[in-house]
């Protein structure tokens, strides 16, 4: 073994003692860390992916007082469950889920599997989502490994190497595997975690000062810090036009269910094209349609960023005379208690426009 191989090898030894005993004293007070009931466990992973942990909270603590059991999200109605879900994005996440759910119900008796290569067998889950079930629920020495730990490791062994290459994340994996400890997988798995959540992050100057990794971290002690980690430049998200027609007619919304494939699968939506047009020509549209526009109200613009598209909305508002029937119209409430409408369309539901719907 050289020297730089030596000097690895001591930096994955130190992580557990060092970690462990920091994350028991300052982790932050989570409601899924209350247990580790893997139901619980996984629900927060797949949560948590792409979305911020104070956004999580809410929908965490409204979804397991719905769902309390995987028998119940097994048994779930599909749109009461994209319903509990509306705003967290990302929905074939929570049909996943329950696509788990009913895997667990059938095939396991439903019982949670306790193995990480069991668990990366049901929908929805891959390496890093199984391994923080296998490791805090069960014990098992496996790493989760996402962008987080990356860039926690490539800083502390002042790694160039690109984190977006899964031969990178493999050998981080079974790097930091080998150095598991026989006790406590969880928690070191939670360290790892938490360090990069909270004091090694990603934006903005990392907090060294209160790192426990501060005087073993070699960027630390190079200065190299907001080099790392190293990411190859992401490609130019595709830019999409679109137009949304926002219309009241009564006292009734129309909404539309997208088809069963593509982008927001299967959710409503507001009535739109893809692509731009003015006020002139979106009113013809809507003649065309059949909703009979008495008035334009107003337009307004908004943007919604999915993580390869960015749509770019025109949103017209407008009191119509009648209701198409290739629509379904409903009432403020239904929209509020029982449909799922995604975030690109929320943003156009106006107070003023809707006061009186």
């Amino acid at each position: 073994m050289n020297e730089k191989e030596q000097s690895l090898d001591f930096l994955y030894k130190t992580l557990p003692e060092i970690l462990i005993p920091w994350y028991l004293k300052h982790a932050r007070d989570l409601p899924w860390r209350k247990d580790r009931v893997p139901y619980h466990v996984w629900l927060s992973e797949i949560m948590l992916q792409q979305t911020r942990v104070e956004a999580v909270k809410g929908y965490y603590t409204r979804f397991l007082k719905e769902f309390p059991t995987i028998a119940d999200l097994a048994e779930a109605d599909e749109d009461r469950l994209l319903k509990l879900w509306e705003g967290l994005g990302y929905y074939n996440r929570a049909r996943n889920l329950q696509k788990a759910a009913k895997k667990i119900i059938s095939e396991n008796n439903g019982v949670f599997p306790s193995e990480y290569s069991e668990i990366l067998t049901l929908p929805g889950i891959g390496e890093y989502t199984a391994g923080a079930i296998a490791s805090n629920c069960f014990d098992e020495p496996v790493a989760a490994v996402d962008g987080n730990v990356l860039r926690v490791i490539s800083r502390i062994t002042e790694s160039y190497e690109d984190i977006q290459k899964p031969a990178v994340k493999k050998q981080v994996k079974a790097r930091l595997e080998a150095v598991y400890p026989r006790t406590r997988c969880g928690d070191f798995t939670q360290s790892l975690m938490e360090l990069g959540a909270i004091v090694c992050v990603p934006s903005g100057a990392p907090k060294c000062g209160v790192c426990p990794m501060e005087d073993l971290c070699v960027a630390h002690r190079h200065g190299t810090e907001q080099k790392l980690p190293v990411k190859n430049t992401k490609k130019e998200r595709k830019q999409e036009e679109r137009t949304v027609f926002i219309l009241r007619c009564g006292t009734k919304i129309a909404v539309k269910k997208r088809k069963k494939e593509g982008l927001l699968a299967g959710l409503w939506e507001l009535p739109n094209i893809s692509e731009k047009k003015t006020a002139k020509e979106a009113m013809e549209i809507l003649s065309e349609w059949g909703v009979s526009p008495v008035s334009l109200k107003r337009e307004a613009i908004r943007k919604h960023v999915f993580s390869h598209i960015q749509w770019n909305m025109t949103g017209f508002y407008v009191e119509c005379g009648q209701e198409a029937p290739e629509m379904e119209w409903v009432c403020k409430n239904e929209l509020g208690a029982s449909i799922a409408l995604p975030t690109a369309f929320r943003q156009f539901l106006d107070e003023d426009f809707f006061q009186n719907v």
